[in-house]
């Protein structure tokens, strides 16, 4: 049975303020990544999981993309899925993230993006805890984390 989260997600939600945009060519993001992060970011590559350096960080903070360093979703939302990769229950701000239908490896899943530079991250499921009952599964390659 593939999970598969409401496609209403965070896209331009009424009232979210408009981002500006980062864009930048296939070789500049690999000037300004590593290899693990351009894979993930860029090709929308998977670490594998359990090894992400963020997983197991309980630290107060926020969590920013990787790439363009927009904030995504802050230590309040993050929990403890047993998934392998860092959790969270709601993005930041309904603007933060684009959803996407991914239909790869055979089912129907939604991919999120960052909003701001079209990063890959992850997925979300409907599996998470209340009040939102999602599970923002997120690569750590994909983020940058800022302790509180």
């Amino acid at each position: 049975m593939a999970e598969t989260a409401p496609g209403s997600g965070a896209t331009e939600k009424q009232g979210a303020a408009p981002r500006q945009k980062v864009q930048k060519t296939e070789a500049e993001w690999r000037e300004l990544l590593t290899s693990e992060q351009f894979h993930v970011m860029r090709q929308k590559g998977t670490e594998r999981p359990f090894t992400g350096a963020l997983v197991d960080t309980h630290e107060d903070g926020s969590y920013h993309c990787g790439a363009c360093h927009a904030l995504l979703f802050t230590s309040d939302t993050k929990f403890d899925s047993g998934c392998g990769w860092p959790s969270f229950w709601l993005p930041q701000s309904p603007g933060a993230i684009d959803e996407h239908e991914d239909l790869s490896l055979g089912r129907r899943r939604i991919e999120v993006t960052c909003a701001t530079c079209g990063a890959h991250l992850g997925h979300v499921f409907t599996d998470g805890p209340q009040p939102t009952g999602l599970r923002y599964c997120i690569n750590s390659a994909s983020l940058a984390f800022a302790k509180k």
